[in-house]
């Protein structure tokens, strides 16, 4: 009888440990759902670098299941970043070229219009530099012109007094004044027309008179020079007077 009641209570006292044992599985796994439900809204809250964190971990992890231990994919990467890195800088360079060569050209222009127009102020300014000379000294030369043909009509009159006067010592200065006087026109470089004899030539001479011609005498040549003309170089500063036959 004893042994039928422990045998009894040994039964029930497994059937309250199976059950409690159910009871404690039932409650842990309870709480992991409750732990898991718990991090699910934790893991959504989280913010995207730590999702990008996590894809980085699984893109590692997918590397080193590749069979190469993520050391090949490693270096598959940095080749396809550097081959991408050099691509973008040899476009970039070249694009940096072409701009250079575009500025180039255009400053290559721009330097030979400079060069043109240079040439053509330096040009013109020499002319004109040279043409101011030649003016000045052409000024120049008749303003002393100018001064030189008011003495002329004293060399006349000198000439006048010296064939009119009859006292020999008058006579004597008079010649020294007047060949004073022609040595100033022959220091100016001015020289006497006196076409006596020769063919008239309106170019140097007019006539005031005409007068028939002699025996022998041709006609159209100057007989008599009533007023002396003078010349420098090419240029007439006074015309003479002349009397010519016909």
């Amino acid at each position: 009888m004893d042994d039928m009641e422990k045998e009894k209570k040994l039964q029930d006292a497994d059937v309250s440990g199976q059950e409690s044992g159910t009871e404690a599985q039932q409650k842990e796994a309870s709480e992991e759902a409750a732990a898991d439900e718990s991090a699910a809204v934790a893991e959504e809250g989280k913010p995207a670098e730590e999702s990008g964190e996590k894809a980085c971990e699984a893109d590692e992890k997918g590397e080193a299941s590749c069979g190469h231990n993520g050391q090949g994919c490693d270096e598959s990467r940095d080749k396809e970043e550097r081959y991408c890195h050099e691509g973008k800088e040899r476009g970039h360079c070249h694009r940096e070229l072409e701009k250079a060569r575009e500025e180039l050209a255009m400053l290559k222009k721009e330097s030979e219009e400079f060069k043109r127009k240079w040439y053509a102020v330096t040009a013109e300014y020499e002319n004109y530099r040279r043409r101011t000379q030649n003016q000045s000294s052409q000024r120049y030369t008749e303003g002393r012109n100018d001064v030189v043909a008011e003495l002329f009509p004293v060399g006349d009159n000198l000439e006048r007094a010296l064939s009119a006067c009859a006292d020999e010592k008058t006579r004597q200065g008079l010649e020294m004044v007047l060949k004073s006087y022609k040595k100033v026109l022959e220091g100016e470089g001015i020289e006497e027309i006196d076409p006596t004899g020769q063919p008239f030539d309106a170019a140097v001479a007019e006539a005031i008179m005409a007068v028939p011609s002699e025996n022998g005498e041709e006609a159209g040549v100057v007989r008599q020079v009533y007023v002396k003309g003078y010349k420098r170089g090419e240029k007439v500063l006074r015309y003479a007077q002349v009397i010519v036959t016909q």
